[in-house]
């Protein structure tokens, strides 16, 4: 059994746990295990105690989750999970822990229960871990892994990835840069999507690629292939794809290979001239999605203006103008985009960056208003209404508002009364409660009240007798 080689390697190893005399100990792994590195060179091999749920193992940055416990081949634990009572989480792959568990957990299941013998180079290297291991030194772990579960790309888990082949280099796509890439999507198990395409990030719309897709570039390297699982907000929406017969808000599987990519230029790469020549393009692409109703693809547009123009100040008058003009407009206009999808938050941070540039905007001091409100913040949205209606005497529709503003904070204090009534109310009738006790309790320990139960259990006790 396991537990008799684990053991019979345990004795052989009390006494002397040098380097060279591990061979036996990998010999008897090897005779029970398999050995799981990439190489075949014994590093770490495994022996399974528990066969996995299911056949599905974890892949490249996927967060794991496991038990385990390290000893030395003397026997001795150094280091174990199930004695905290916490399991351990970490995502594979991504060299965050020793390299041989990295390689052990890629082979494992859901489930599964397994013991791995691991060479030095493998596990704690010539230095060993000061206090626990020493030099050289082979380890052993038991590990079982409770669950596994995609990369989450994004804060709200619209995009989940999964590597199925890690790519080359240190270097990803940024926005803007051109990329060629390997589609095939499927939904419900059908495939209905396959082919070579070149598309430019954030703007991978122009070529019907699924928005999800195009935020999963700047995350991806070259040669690398992942599945990436889209919920209907980064795939086809509630209006879902006609022409690959998928309806509305329907989760969608696209596996990309990034075949080769250019990056765009970063903002220190450019001169300023051709920063704002770009930007003339960019605001028009924004413009486009915009009236589109493609609110996500248009604030990628308008933050890249953004990017590469705040920080500049020009070098005359006219320069400094057409800068603050196309920083003013790209923060209008994600101020609106962030409203249109719901985002208040980033509606007002944007309205006050433009307020920033200029105080008296009208259309920056009425969408942080609309954002003020649609949050729930009536007086302070009824303020910027205000603002506008002195920048603008003739603005009805922010008068309008001032009107729903007011109508909100009256509906508010009739709510507030209510509630305050009602706590009132039950802190009167605890408070009669408590006086009561308190009167019965007082009553109760009286010096005439003890004395006259005391005379009348005597007098009881006399008729008694």
């Amino acid at each position: 059994s396991l537990e008799d080689l684990e053991e019979t390697t345990f004795e052989l190893y009390h006494i002397n746990i040098t380097r060279q005399n591990q061979t036996p100990a990998t010999a008897m792994f090897a005779a029970k295990g398999i050995d799981v590195t990439p190489s075949k060179d014994q590093g770490v091999i495994k022996v399974v105690k528990r066969q996995g749920l299911d056949g599905e193992r974890p892949m490249i940055g996927d967060r794991v989750v496991v038990h385990y416990t390290g000893k030395l081949l003397t026997g001795k634990t150094f280091d174990s999970s199930r004695d905290r009572r916490e399991p351990f989480c970490f995502n594979v792959g991504k060299g965050q822990v020793l390299k041989a568990w990295d390689i052990a957990v890629l082979s494992m299941q859901r489930g599964e229960v397994c013991t791995f013998l691991c060479k030095p180079e493998y596990a704690y290297g010539s230095a060993g871990n000061p206090n626990k291991i020493p030099p050289n030194s082979s380890v052993v772990f038991e590990m079982e892994l409770l669950k596994f579960e995609g990369e989450v790309l994004t804060d709200d888990s619209g995009i989940i990835r999964r590597i199925k082949v890690k790519g080359d280099g240190y270097t990803n796509p940024n926005d803007g840069a051109s990329v060629e890439v390997h589609l095939e999507g499927k939904c419900d198990g059908r495939l209905f999507d396959c082919r070579d395409v070149s598309f430019v990030v954030g703007e991978a719309e122009d070529k019907g690629v699924p928005f999800g897709v195009d935020r999963a570039m700047d995350k991806m390297q070259k040669g690398e292939c992942c599945l990436l699982y889209l919920k209907p907000k980064y795939g086809f929406g509630n209006k879902g794809k006609p022409e690959y017969k998928i309806g509305p808000d329907k989760d969608i599987i696209y596996e990309v290979t990034l075949k080769d990519f250019q990056r765009a230029k970063e903002s220190w790469e450019m001169d300023l001239l051709e920063k704002l020549n770009l930007a003339v393009g960019v605001k028009h692409k924004g413009n486009q999605y915009f009236k589109a109703g493609l609110y996500y693809q248009a604030v990628i547009q308008y933050q890249r203006i953004v990017s590469w123009l705040e920080m500049e100040c020009g070098s005359g008058l006219d320069q400094h103008k057409k800068i603050q003009t196309f920083i003013l407009t790209s923060h209008l206009n994600l101020a609106l985009c962030f409203l249109r999808i719901k985002e208040f938050s980033q509606a007002v941070e944007h309205c006050n960056k433009a307020i920033e540039l200029d105080e008296n905007n009208e259309k920056a001091l009425y969408r942080r208003g609309e954002a003020r409100l649609l949050r729930n913040e009536f007086s302070l949205a009824m303020e910027d209404f205000q603002l506008v209606l002195q920048v603008n005497p003739s603005n009805r529709a922010a008068r309008a508002h001032i009107s729903i503003c007011q109508s909100k904070i009256k509906e508010h204090h009739e709510q507030d009364k209510k509630t305050y009534a009602n706590m009132f109310q039950k802190f009167a009738e605890r408070d009669a409660k408590v006086s009561k006790l308190t009167a019965l309790v007082m009553y109760n320990s009286s010096p005439l009240n003890r004395l006259g139960r005391l005379r009348g259990g005597g007098m009881r006790v006399r008729r008694a007798a």
